[in-house]
Formats: structure tokens, sequence, C-alpha cells
């Protein structure tokens, strides 16, 4: 996962901002234009613009333009790579959470918990 570090700095980095998060989820449904985008948000297109490109500089969107209008997409694949960090972290609590749980299970059963001393 060290060589994904970067990637992975990049995508959290541009998650942590509610706007740009706004912007992947309303991209999460499909493609939309810069337009589109930009209208549920207050705020001017060229500061818009600078969200995106913050976006798109960490691989979670991806532009093109035709003629005059530019599409946004989502880039599934840096989301995975978010993902799969995420989930290696949730796996490990919760291994850790099962253990402490099978441990105190074992000191309620000898009574340790119960206040009784042995």
């Amino acid at each position: 996962m060290l060589n994904h570090s970067a990637a992975l700095d990049r995508a959290f980095q541009a998650l942590a901002d509610p706007t740009r998060r706004a912007m992947v989820e309303r991209l999460a449904g499909g493609p939309a234009s810069v337009t589109d985008l930009a209208k549920p948000l207050a705020m001017s297109l060229p500061a818009v613009m600078q969200h995106l490109a913050v976006l798109e500089s960490s691989g979670l969107v991806r532009t093109q333009k035709s003629g005059r209008v530019r599409t946004c997409r989502v880039d599934p694949d840096a989301l995975s790579l978010a993902e799969r960090w995420i989930n290696e972290r949730r796996s490990e609590w919760e291994r850790r959470l099962d253990r402490l749980g099978n441990y105190l299970a074992t000191l309620k059963t000898e009574g340790a918990l119960d206040g009784q001393d042995r």
C-alpha cells in the first residue's frame, strides 16, 4: 500500500472539503457538466473550477471537453483505492474488538468482572 500513499493522500485531501464531497456525490449519479455541478453551489464558477481542479489532480474526477462543454465523471478506480484503505482499517479494528469481546467474556465467565477475587 506504500506505493499508493501519494495517491491516497491526494484523494483524502480532496475529499476533506465538503464542497468537493458534494461534487463527488453528485457525480456518483452519473456524468455532469461543470455548469450542472455549479448550479446547487453558492459560489462563483471560477471557485467551482478550482475545486474541480483539486478533484482532477487527486484522480477522483476526470473531465472531457467537447466543444464548449466540459463533462465531469468520477474515476471509480481512485475511489476504490480509498475504499480499500478504509476497509482494511475497519477489518483490523473489528478483529481487535472481537478479541477484546472474547477476552471480556472469558473474564465474566471466570467471575473476574463480577467483583469476585480469585
